[in-house]
């Protein structure tokens, strides 16, 4: 059976959480909030994920955005869907939303480190549900939709950039990088004119070049060397580019010798 009873009741409950008990909608939007968890719950479906997987991603929000009146709790979560989804619902949830927006994104993605594959499954398809929706609003709102959140674009575009390669390369053969690949892509074309701007890559001579040369991306905070990333254009008859494999950033540039 692939709609189980207990996918049923984690519908209802998150359903409860944040329609019923707060209509809860998508920062700066009248979509019901819970659209979202729906959203991952199909994606790690189509993932072929476990149902255990499944069940996390759809109550993936419900502690960390309860209100105090019907507060839920992890053993709410045990008690009904068991200690494994606990755990999972758990591992991505933000311990302490007192903290600034930088320190509670700089924790968040110093836990990516220590994630299960589980863990990586249902914090992968949180973001590309997020940035999927943030992409998709960008293309009919323009830079307007970063006025929903609590951070610029400058700060939200760096860090989901970084999410992605720490889920990338905590787990490179997760059924879902390739998607977070892509849409690290299109989220970096966002800030891409500002950014190359400010970011050039750097330019060396051909004969200085080496496939071991160290690199990091200054916009994901992927870190390996051309051999490694895979990512190396050498169509120009000037010169050839190493990009990073996972937003696509150009980082280095070789100059081929002058005939």
């Amino acid at each position: 059976m692939i709609y189980t009873t207990t996918i049923q009741q984690a519908i209802k409950f998150a359903t409860k959480t944040h329609n019923q008990y707060q209509q809860q909608k998508r920062k700066g939007k009248e979509t019901p909030y819970i659209i979202h968890p729906l959203t991952v719950g199909i994606i790690l479906s189509l993932a072929k994920a476990s149902e255990d997987v499944i069940l996390a991603g759809i109550l993936h929000d419900t502690i960390e955005d309860s209100i105090n009146e019907k507060k839920v709790t992890s053993e709410m979560i045990k008690e009904r869907f068991g200690n494994e989804v606990m755990k999972l619902v758990l591992s991505v949830t933000e311990q302490n939303k007192s903290l600034s927006w930088d320190e509670r994104k700089a924790e968040a993605l110093k836990h990516i480190k220590n994630f299960s594959h589980e863990s990586v499954l249902v914090k992968s398809a949180d973001v590309i549900s997020n940035i999927s929706e943030l992409i998709d609003d960008h293309k009919k709102y323009g830079d307007e939709v970063f006025e929903r959140f609590n951070a610029p674009r400058e700060k939200i575009i760096p860090n989901q950039l970084k999410v992605i390669s720490a889920l990338v390369s905590r787990w490179p053969e997760s059924p879902l990088a390739w998607d977070l690949k892509f849409l690290a892509s299109d989220l970096s074309r966002i800030d891409s004119l500002t950014f190359m701007k400010d970011n050039p890559a750097p330019v060396i001579k051909y004969e200085d070049y080496n496939e071991n040369i160290e690199l990091e991306c200054p916009a994901c905070g992927w870190k390996g060397t051309p051999k490694t990333s895979d990512c190396i254009n050498t169509d120009s008859h000037f010169c050839l580019d190493v990009s990073c494999p996972i937003c696509d950033k150009m980082l280095l540039v070789a100059d081929y010798p002058s005939i």
